[in-house]
């Protein structure tokens, strides 16, 4: 391992390689089926030689852009595209801009997207879509952030099927309304509020395909179905918080990763911190006593 990288210890494999006059890069494996690696990168002269992937290449450049040859055609990567290059293609890539790029990038099993797309996306690896790349770098900030696995995979669903949507030429299906289906999706999240259950679990379940659970639901509550889970843990939360308990113990007894992940979803549904929330109500609590 170059000196400059350093793994961090934790549930995944992370690796993090930053230096002075260096390219920043940061590796790691989440725990989300369908993802072999998450790769960001940022590189002022460095060149990629001609090479290979066994998985699916999804690209994102968030500063700079890049140049790259892929079966023998030359392609750049703007700003407001998202980037596919198919496993066994060969492909290069270099800085196309003075100040070189910054970029990220997920490598994505077979499962996600079959071989017969290898084809389409070698004619069409450059995809202008707002909306698909607003969605990928949703799903970047949901990998990088422990805890947040639902969505995460629901994230990866939906580009997954935007993608293949793009590459065989048809229109993204409309979603769908399934009320039955939904309903009963509600009840299983309900059920498993402090464990949490991943979306292709909840699939095997109910007997459907996950893009079709994530759309029904959707549809049907207006809201994911992570962000309905997260909803439903913050409340707890904030009761159990009413009852006196720490926001470290709180954490664990709502279902979440750890006191950072319930305190960033806390403040962003209640306004306000765990501590500080718990702290004002037994302020409140002890006046109203010493009042009476």
């Amino acid at each position: 391992m170059p000196r400059d990288c350093r793994p961090d210890p934790g549930p995944v494999l992370y690796v993090s390689c930053v230096a002075a006059d260096q390219p920043e890069v940061s590796a790691w494996r989440p725990s989300v089926p369908g993802v072999v690696e998450v790769f960001h990168a940022r590189f002022t002269e460095y060149a990629y030689p001609m090479h290979v992937h066994d998985a699916w290449t999804l690209l994102i450049v968030d500063d700079g852009a890049v140049r790259y040859d892929l079966d023998r055609h030359e392609h750049g990567t703007p700003r407001d595209t998202v980037t596919l290059l198919p496993p066994h293609v060969p492909h290069n890539g270099s800085p196309a801009t003075p100040h070189g790029f910054r970029k990220r990038v997920l490598y994505l099993d077979g499962s996600r997207l079959s071989h017969d797309l290898i084809g389409p996306a070698v004619d069409q690896p450059d995809l202008r879509d707002p909306e698909l790349r607003h969605h990928v770098g949703q799903l970047h900030r949901a990998l990088a952030r422990p805890g947040d696995e639902l969505a995460a995979e629901s994230g990866l669903v939906l580009v997954g099927e935007r993608l293949r949507d793009h590459l065989r030429h048809r229109d993204p299906e409309p979603p769908r309304n399934d009320p039955l289906l939904a309903r009963r999706l509600r009840e299983l999240l309900d059920e498993h509020l402090t464990d949490g259950l991943t979306l292709t679990e909840a699939a095997a379940l109910l007997h459907a395909h996950p893009a079709h659970l994530v759309r029904a639901f959707s549809t049907a509550y207006g809201i994911a179905p992570h962000r309905y889970l997260t909803s439903r843990r913050v409340g707890r939360a904030r009761r159990l918080l009413l009852d006196g308990l720490a926001p470290g113990e709180v954490a664990v007894a709502a279902g979440f990763y750890d006191q950072a992940h319930l305190t960033r979803h806390f403040k962003k549904l209640v306004g306000v911190t765990p501590g500080r929330y718990r702290n004002d109500a037994w302020n409140k609590l002890s006046r109203g006593r010493a009042g009476a």
